[in-house]
């Protein structure tokens, strides 16, 4: 009878299991490889010249030193097959730019393999830095460089007008526009695994044996942090540093402008 009951709860266990196995393989197809936050310019394609670099570390510290706002510029070697969007906007939340309370950070982001560039910016700068401000700044100082093959000199470039932009008045630019251009996927991107975890837990608990449930939930999460502890996740649940330079806890809801070349 005892070896009855053990055999009517496999298939529950087993149909759990593979739950499991379909959350897991859902999570890491919503990770992305992002490179480590080293210092103010990552350049994982390798396409700055080392006096730009220099040059460029120069001014962020100083910009930082001064604003208290963290720009950091990003080169990767691939986008992993998406859009430079929720990318940039994965990264800037991963590596957490700018100061927590303020939300004061920028991210420049180049792919050059995908021949995209973007301008992520912190909640805290977007009345600043507007969409259409980065958008004159991928278009007329940054694209028209990257075609030429000129990457630090369109990268340096840009950095500069963006630090003219923060640190001036803007309206010595262009007019600010009335309305922004709201990404509407952003919160449903970063909340997408929480509800995929959320309804595997109910189907779990409902198809698990009380007697069993306490075991299994205990393993599963373990395996959730443990594996949470690797890579990198859509939202930004963690961050990277290295070499002394880190990210101050800020976030992005999306706002920039992205351009091509």
């Amino acid at each position: 009878m005892a070896s009855a009951r053990q055999d009517s709860r496999l298939p529950p266990l087993c149909l759990a299991a593979a739950l499991f196995v379909a959350f897991a393989f859902v999570t890491l197809a919503l990770a992305f490889a992002f490179p480590p936050l080293t210092g103010r310019v990552v350049d994982s394609a390798n396409v700055i010249p080392r006096p730009v670099s220099d040059r460029i570390t120069a001014k962020l510290a100083s910009l930082e030193a001064k604003s208290g706002i963290q720009l950091v510029v990003a080169t990767v070697k691939s986008l992993e097959g998406d859009e430079i969007e929720p990318y940039a906007n994965a990264l800037f939340r991963a590596w957490k730019l700018g100061e927590k309370q303020k939300n004061n950070g920028v991210l420049l982001l180049v792919a050059p393999n995908e021949h995209k560039v973007r301008i992520e910016v912190g909640y805290g700068l977007e009345g600043t830095l507007t969409d259409a401000l980065s958008k004159i700044i991928t278009t007329n100082a940054m694209a028209p460089r990257f075609k030429a093959g000129d990457f630090g000199g369109g990268i340096e470039r840009g950095v500069d007008d963006i630090i003219t932009v923060l640190t001036t008045d803007s309206s010595e630019w262009e007019k600010r526009p009335q309305l922004r251009i709201v990404r509407h996927d952003t919160t449903l991107d970063a909340l997408g695994p929480w509800i995929a975890l959320g309804l595997f837990v109910f189907i779990f608990f409902w198809l698990t044996p009380p007697s069993q449930r306490s075991n299994l939930l205990s393993f599963l999460l373990g395996m959730l942090m443990s594996s949470g502890r690797g890579g990198g996740y859509r939202g930004g649940s963690g961050g990277w540093s290295g070499g002394g330079f880190s990210g101050g806890g800020g976030s992005s809801g999306g706002g920039g402008a992205s351009g091509s070349w």
